[in-house]
């Protein structure tokens, strides 16, 4: 079901089930993007249609700012039983990490929600498309939400609405399934029994002393220019979309100027031999598609005729009006100048380009902050569950993140900076070890006279 659809039909399903009126008007304004969003990454945007290809800005976009995110992270639990019982399951969170905050920086958000199996603590990725946040509180932290899972067996759509509340520090877990043979419509509400994929679910759970939902919230830490007062995520393309369409246009221009330049052989009938079997010309050597036949006629007479088509293709001007239009795209994305459009093309100053780094480093670290307090709310949440069935012992659990920032830093050459330092006797050697080995002052001054490194031990 889209969207937009979705959030009508919960809406009559809160109001119904609800005794304070649900108000639901919100998502209703960012729905219709939300989806634009999806479509655009999917390279199935409105606008791609006719002659028009899509290039998949928004795909390439949306990796490579999650590539950048996720970038050599690092993260680990550390510190008692209970964490050492967690940091198994976290280290799976964190091996398929960069795919999923892909598609939170697609579609503007992503929920990380663990939940209990038999084999321990499993972790579902809930995309924006599938998620209805209902309110939040005055630090943005989601206080009533909707998650929708669904399938389709034979010709019914069996959907369940599990509804998440915080209030009064009581946390109220709810599941309502519906039964339809539309799947533009929810359908007949069912007793949760009915569906054997989620009998095993209760209806209603609450418990007490719960100040958050147990969940891990990321959204793209950009402004969001459709709806101010909204407080869910954008996409990190949301302000380009009017230049990744004028990007896809110009895109398909070059693809048709090669397909419209294509050299041809404009060939008379009178010079090609019908096979009667097929009732078709026979041209030289097979090479169908290199002959356009013409009837050439002079007077009453057909006059033999060979002309080759061969024009001059306008493939530099084009490109370079479409490699412009990347750099707006980039502009708009936050992105540096040479991330997506030709970095040998990249026309401009020092400082200029700098800039350009700098914009993207503030974007890339900006949505990592975003990305560690959703993961750092995921631990919360598996500490809770664990509690919750008695998994493992209670105990502190310190998370550790290890973030890289050779996005605007090239390591290679603030080494060779600090070395010409060293020679110069503005840096000493023991700083020197002390920055680029990661060593303490006592081992760097170990290590400098020739003094073996005592914190190894003995082997005995």
């Amino acid at each position: 079901m889209r969207y937009s659809n979705m959030v009508t039909q919960i809406g009559k399903v809160l109001n119904k089930h609800s005794d304070n009126p649900v108000d639901l008007s919100y998502l209703t304004v960012m729905s219709g993007h939300i989806e634009l969003w999806n479509a655009m990454y999917k390279g199935k945007a409105p606008w791609i249609k006719g002659e028009t290809e899509s290039c998949n800005l928004p795909a390439s976009i949306s990796q490579e700012i999650a590539r950048l995110v996720t970038l050599e992270l690092k993260s680990e639990c550390t510190g008692s039983e209970r964490a050492e019982y967690i940091e198994p399951y976290y280290k799976k969170v964190l091996e398929s990490l960069r795919r999923y905050v892909e598609y939170g920086c697609a579609k503007g958000s992503l929920v990380f929600k663990p939940y209990i199996t038999s084999n321990g603590i499993a972790v579902q990725y809930i995309q924006a498309d599938c998620f209805f946040p209902v309110s939040f509180d005055d630090s943005g932290n989601v206080t009533d939400c909707i998650f929708t899972e669904q399938f389709r067996k034979n010709k019914k759509i069996y959907t369940r609405l599990e509804r998440n509340t915080i209030e009064n520090d009581e946390l109220t877990i709810t599941n309502l399934v519906f039964v339809s043979t539309n799947p533009e419509v929810l359908g007949t509400e069912v007793p949760i029994s009915y569906v054997d994929k989620w009998n095993m679910l209760e209806s209603e759970l609450k418990f007490k002393n719960v100040d958050k939902l147990p969940i891990g919230f990321f959204k793209v830490p950009l402004a969001n220019i459709i709806d101010s007062t909204s407080p869910i995520g954008v996409s990190v393309y949301s302000k380009a979309v009017d230049s990744i369409k004028i990007a896809d246009e110009r895109y398909s221009q070059i693809d048709w100027e090669y397909v419209s330049k294509e050299a041809a052989i404009h060939i008379a009938e009178s010079l090609l031999k019908r096979n009667e079997n097929t009732d078709k010309f026979e041209y030289p050597g097979g090479k169908d598609r290199l002959y356009r036949t013409l009837d050439y006629s002079s007077g009453a007479v057909d006059k033999p005729f060979i002309d080759t088509y061969s024009p001059d293709i306008r493939d530099q001007s084009l490109y370079n009006g479409f490699n412009n239009q990347l750099k707006r795209v980039e502009f708009d994305c936050n992105l540096a100048y040479g991330t997506i459009s030709d970095p040998n093309n990249v026309d401009k100053t020092a400082e200029e380009i700098k800039t350009s780094k700098q914009r993207s480093y503030s974007m890339v670290s900006d949505t990592q902050n975003a990305l560690q307090n959703a993961l750092e709310d995921l631990i919360k949440a598996m500490d809770f569950w664990t509690s919750i069935y008695g998994l493992a012992p209670e105990g502190e659990i310190n998370t550790s993140f290890e973030w890289d920032d050779s996005i605007v830093v090239d390591s290679e050459k603030a080494r060779q900076t600090d070395r010409a330092d060293v020679a110069m006797g503005a840096m000493t050697l023991v700083e020197y070890r002390m920055k680029w080995y990661g060593e303490t002052e006592e081992i760097a001054i170990q290590k400098l006279a020739g003094q073996p490194d005592d914190t190894s031990g003995d082997d005995e």
